[in-house]
């Protein structure tokens, strides 16, 4: 390990993962930036941001400006690839802050990795899902579950995917989400009956994510010890 290396929590090839509950997009894109410039800079290893957002559209580097003229909802522009899409609630958004080593640095290859995973995750509640060729996402049939855009910085990536499980529909409607025509959005609700929390479907990411990445989770950490004069409790 070399000297900048020294503080990070976990070494390279440990995945931590923040579960940030619901948050503002501004906030969770100003995190990503930071965790971006500590990851160049060998003071953190690889994270993965869970999240779900409050309603925006996000306008990628190939939006065409009429494919949201008219929405009524927030739009921020931001540096990732990719068209415009909408974040909100009923989503599990992910953002993989990640050093692609060596034999992972193709953009093209990280993107059908992301989709890799999210088949994985829905074959896992069988649900079969696909790709469509010349269009990045998932499919299920012919409705598109899964939007995945991306930045990569020194082969630090960042920005990411969000999986619709059960979004609000109708706030697509406002625009052309990737350039296709809003009808074709759905939720992985639509296919299967949901937990009444995403959990699982965060559970089932990461472990798909570390496998597709070959990363591994940090060891979970022994229990704290008993307060003094307290008998420890043994299972029977």
């Amino acid at each position: 390990m070399d000297a900048q290396s020294q503080g990070k929590r976990y070494p390279d090839g440990v995945l931590e993962v923040r579960r940030l509950q619901r948050a503002p997009f501004a906030e969770v894109h100003q995190l990503q930036r930071e965790l971006v410039e500590q990851r160049l800079a060998g003071q953190i290893g690889d994270v993965l941001l869970l999240v779900e957002h409050d309603p925006v559209i996000t306008v990628g580097r190939g939006t065409e400006r009429r494919d949201v003229a008219g929405a009524k909802l927030p739009i921020v522009e931001v540096e990732r690839g990719g068209e415009a899409t909408y974040h909100g609630p009923g989503q599990l958004v992910a953002y993989p802050i990640l050093l692609l080593p060596e034999g992972r640095r193709d953009l093209h290859r990280y993107l059908r990795d992301l989709e890799e995973v999210v088949l994985r995750v829905l074959a896992e509640v069988d649900v079969h899902g696909t790709r469509r060729p010349g269009l990045t996402g998932v499919w299920i049939g012919e409705r598109k579950v899964c939007s995945i855009g991306v930045s990569v910085r020194r082969w630090v990536t960042w920005h990411g995917l969000a999986l619709n499980l059960a979004a609000d529909l109708g706030h697509f409607a406002q625009f052309r989400p990737c350039g296709l025509d809003a009808a074709v959005m759905a939720n992985v609700r639509d296919f299967v009956e949901l937990p009444p929390t995403r959990l699982l479907y965060e559970v089932l990411l990461v472990k798909h994510l570390c496998e597709v990445f070959g990363l591994e989770l940090p060891p979970i950490p022994p229990p704290p010890p008993p307060p003094p004069g307290e008998l420890p409790i043994y299972p029977g």
